[in-house]
């Protein structure tokens, strides 16, 4: 089974798909090796660790496919990947699908922001019009070709445009072959609630430490009829907060001796597979290898 296909059925399942953000292939093969069924690559993400920049449109789509490229090889799980706006008009979401098919993908978000868009939970975003991102879906669907690539539909309308004018769009781009709909952003619960009772189509949330919409946990968003949800930012925040704290030891005390929280060398030789290197290295050695 491909991995489009098996997210498809992770999808369908009674319980909640649960995906954490990744935001480059270390991050992404830790979470797998935690023992999540799929994963979310986030362009806040990428942007970050790529680029040392915020969110804000400046990522091209050839630096974004590079990447997640890199993860959806690293990891045999399936890779959900957020491809903005799909850079440009719809023949750019054509090549942008044809291009993540070919990789491998299982699946994409493309949102109806104004390029250059900016993370979901920034200030000034607009969008474009409702008719143009409809297109954008259809050539979305033309363009996997048969593949079960799954098209996650995202609406960032509540803030420039009103929560019922985002429902709107979210039922037309259902209409337009969206496999998922995301609605950004909700405010509160009972946005929240209207949100899932809205769509025949499955729904995504999207949990953002300190972003706008209440923070909740799996079982409350199941609780509340959520499909999907990805916890985009918790390990690039994790990250950088851990990587300031051993920075912030060694500047200070000159050291890193007595710093407790970190993976020792043997731990990280497994996380990145040393083992397997070995053993294949070994195989192909001068008067080691069988063949």
């Amino acid at each position: 089974m491909d991995n489009a296909t098996a997210l498809r059925q992770l999808i369908e399942a009674p319980e909640l798909l649960v995906l954490p953000g990744a935001h480059d292939v270390l991050s992404a093969k830790l979470i797998e090796q935690a023992g999540f069924s799929a994963v979310f690559t986030s362009g806040f993400g990428l942007a970050a660790s790529a680029l040392g920049i915020p969110d804000v449109g400046l990522l091209t789509m050839t630096e974004t496919l590079d990447r997640v490229k890199r993860i959806v090889d690293a990891v045999s799980i399936p890779v959900v990947a957020d491809m903005d706006t799909g850079y440009g008009n719809s023949l750019n979401v054509v090549r942008t699908v044809q291009e993540c098919v070919g990789l491998g993908v299982a699946g994409i978000i493309l949102e109806d922001q104004l390029w250059p868009k900016k993370c979901g939970h920034m200030e000034g975003k607009k969008v474009i019009p409702i008719e143009e991102h409809v297109q954008k879906i259809r050539a979305a669907a033309y363009a996997r070709e048969g593949n079960e690539l799954v098209i996650i539909a995202r609406t960032d309308a509540i803030a420039p445009e009103g929560f019922d004018e985002a429902i709107e769009r979210g039922r037309a781009y259902s209409k337009a072959g969206a496999d998922v709909i995301f609605v950004e952003a909700p405010q509160n619960i009972d946005q929240m609630k209207t949100v899932t009772s809205s769509f025949d189509t499955p729904v995504f949330a999207n949990m953002v430490e300190g972003g706008k919409t209440p923070f909740l946990s799996a079982l409350e968003l199941e609780e509340l009829g959520y499909d999907m949800v990805v916890y985009p930012l918790s390990g690039l925040f994790a990250a950088t907060r851990a990587i300031q704290a051993v920075a912030g030891h060694l500047k200070k005390t000159g050291t890193t001796d007595g710093y407790d929280a970190m993976s020792t060398f043997s731990e990280f030789e497994k996380v990145i597979g040393l083992h397997d290197y070995n053993e294949l290295e070994a195989r192909f050695t001068v008067g080691q290898g069988s063949e």
